[in-house]
């Protein structure tokens, strides 16, 4: 067994929509990426990408790729769930909180999980998304950017 951490942050910016754990959210701003700039999606791909030694999400998705431009973070989410298979491994469980002023994400969180359980070929109860503010301090609490950690647990496939 191995443990991954992955952290991502995103400025909020006017004219883009706000995804967060593939799920679009109502709000004045979005998140500035050359994705769709996920932040939930993207630490969670870090802490497996990390857990299995295979790098990180700018190595295996670059920002100088086309390709990736305005990518759904859901798929790469998946690539990267293929990735460590292909490498022997498969994740046991994952534990993410998104650190966001605003909006409100708890009406969120259950199709949040949703998504990342099934981009991630895992149970729905193996997949935690937690919420949190940080009380108007910093970039988060002063609604400039939205932040994301997260942990994952990978085993080898037998």
């Amino acid at each position: 067994m191995r443990i991954g951490h992955g952290y991502d942050v995103h400025r909020l910016v006017g004219g883009r929509k706000l995804v967060l754990g593939g799920v679009e959210i109502e709000n004045e701003k979005g998140l500035l990426g050359h994705s769709d700039a996920d932040v939930l999606l993207h630490a969670i791909s870090d802490a497996m990408l990390g857990a299995a030694a295979l790098g990180d999400i700018g190595q295996m998705f670059p920002d100088t790729d086309d390709r990736y431009e305005g990518a759904d973070s859901l798929e790469l989410l998946s690539a990267v769930a293929d990735r460590l298979a292909e490498n022997g491994w498969h994740v046991v469980n994952i534990d993410s909180t998104v650190l966001a002023q605003k909006p409100k994400l708890m009406p969120y969180i259950e199709q949040m999980r949703e998504n990342i359980a099934s981009a991630c070929k895992v149970s729905f109860d193996a997949v935690s998304v937690k919420a949190t503010t940080e009380e108007g301090l910093g970039f988060t609490g002063e609604q400039l950017g939205i932040a994301a950690h997260a942990v994952c647990l990978i085993e080898e496939l037998k």
